[in-house]
């Protein structure tokens, strides 16, 4: 993405331009960005805030802008949430998503750290770091960052299993995922979140892939898994159906894009190398 294109955020949303401005499809928008040149006519001045986001290794930045709470979205300008924009990318487009999500996750971070959460002051912002800086008491604030962990499970007949959730607005499948507790090494999370997710015992944990995912400041860490012993039993609260499957008679899966698809395609033999965001 060139720094005459940018990006324009409320939260974990795009907001993007009227269809066929540009004769672009939304997809590609995330990829490419829009003029930077169309922003400023169709946003007043006082509902837009502007972020120069550099990338992680400061090799690249990428302009952004962060629609203030409560403005209006201008006349044909629309609302995406980013996270369905992803799922219909083309893997070597999703591949590419690093310093997108990087942004998206610090722009909700910045939105939610205006003050100091010791003394209460307003903090300030340097740039170059990605910090908040207290002027009062100094404290020093980082974007926040959630670790989860995210789990394929195969058994001996060589079968997966999958998971509906019920946040899931959708008949989707996908593989068990849970957050990191305080004090856990990140095989305790994965052991402790399928038992109580599906009631099974696994062994063989080996590390697979990672991938940030700002919904709102995720950072998903990939696992596989062997099944060990028992019998599966959702956990109603989370979890409301799951199974083995074979290769032959998927479910609905996740969108492209993400992690857990990476690692279910991986499985099928259909993955691409590892690039960019994941």
């Amino acid at each position: 993405m060139t720094p005459s294109r940018c990006l324009v955020f409320r939260g974990a949303e795009l907001i993007l331009p009227p269809e066929g401005a540009e004769r672009i499809t939304d997809e590609r928008i995330i990829i490419e960005g829009i003029p930077l040149d169309t922003v400023y006519p169709a946003f007043r001045p006082e509902d837009i805030k502007r972020f120069d986001v550099p990338a992680a290794d400061r090799s690249a930045v990428l302009p952004c802008f962060s629609l203030v709470k409560n403005a209006a979205t201008p006349l044909g300008w629309r609302n995406i949430p980013l996270r369905t924009l992803i799922s219909g990318l083309a893997v070597e487009d999703a591949s590419g998503l690093a310093l997108v999500f990087r942004a998206c996750h610090i722009l909700q971070w910045l939105s939610e750290s205006r003050f100091c959460g010791s003394c209460g002051s307003e903090n300030t912002v340097d740039d170059l770091a990605m910090t908040r800086l207290c002027p009062a008491c100094g404290r020093v604030e980082y974007p926040r960052v959630s670790p989860a962990v995210i789990v394929r499970i195969t058994n001996e007949n060589g079968e997966i299993l999958l998971a509906h959730d019920k946040k899931f607005k959708e008949k989707i499948y996908s593989l068990i995922a849970g957050f990191y507790e305080a004090g856990e090494r990140l095989e305790d999370t994965v052991e402790r979140e399928i038992f109580e997710e599906v009631a099974l015992s696994v062994k063989n944990i080996r590390y697979i892939a990672s991938q940030s995912w700002p919904f709102p400041n995720s950072l998903m860490i990939g696992f596989s898994a062997d099944y060990s012993h028992g019998e599966i039993r959702c956990d109603g609260v989370e979890i409301e159906d799951a199974g083995w499957f074979n290769r032959e008679n998927l479910p609905p899966l996740p969108g492209h894009g993400s992690i857990a698809r990476f690692l279910i395609e991986e499985w099928r033999g259909n993955a691409p190398p590892l690039r960019g965001g994941m």
